[in-house]
């Protein structure tokens, strides 16, 4: 299967790494945001998605914008993607990119949708006291995570537990859950 994965923080890296990881497709590309400058010396910094594309000699594509870039989205049409996996990359797709893949998008997202769509879902869970959130995966259509839902996956929020430790421990379901998913041996 040939897909074109999208994504920047580290978040997304770990779904990155267990598509890699499963074996059997054909990573054609990876999109993440630019490179950003930090510091004081405001030196550029890349992404981690980046980082592990590099690593891994994966294709990157790091375009300002998407929408009303005929370019790129020429470019993604000439990959030919199967799907395009999207986890925490930061912009809407537009209807062009959507319509690409024969097997449509999927989107990878930290909370169990409709509950916080769009961006610092597990950050609004723990500021708000939630019990539980999860993670839930779903074809993507024009809205902001309203896609058709294919799978949710629960867990609890420990009392004390900070944002960056649900991350942690959301990372590790969206890396099971995308692992079963593109498993091919």
């Amino acid at each position: 299967m040939n897909i074109l994965f999208m994504g920047t923080p580290d978040f997304a890296k770990e779904s990155l790494d267990a598509i890699y990881s499963a074996g059997g497709h054909n990573i054609i590309g990876v999109v993440t945001n630019p490179d950003k400058p930090k510091g004081r010396g405001m030196k550029l910094i890349p992404s981690e998605v980046k980082k592990f594309a590099l690593e891994k000699n994966l294709k990157i594509y790091q375009p300002v914008k998407i929408k009303n870039n005929e370019e790129f989205i020429e470019e993604i049409k000439n990959l030919k993607p199967d799907v395009i996996c999207v986890v925490a990359y930061g912009k809407i797709l537009p209807q062009e990119i959507l319509e690409i893949p024969k097997l449509g998008c999927i989107n990878v997202h930290a909370s169990l949708l409709p509950k916080y769509r769009g961006a610092a879902p597990i950050q609004w869970a723990v500021l708000n006291g939630d019990k539980s959130t999860g993670v839930t995966t779903m074809y993507m259509d024009q809205g902001l995570d309203t896609g058709d839902i294919i799978l949710k996956e629960e867990v609890e929020i420990g009392e004390d537990e900070t944002t960056g430790e649900l991350w942690e421990k959301l990372s590790k379901i969206r890396r099971k859950t995308l692992s079963k998913n593109f498993k091919t041996n």
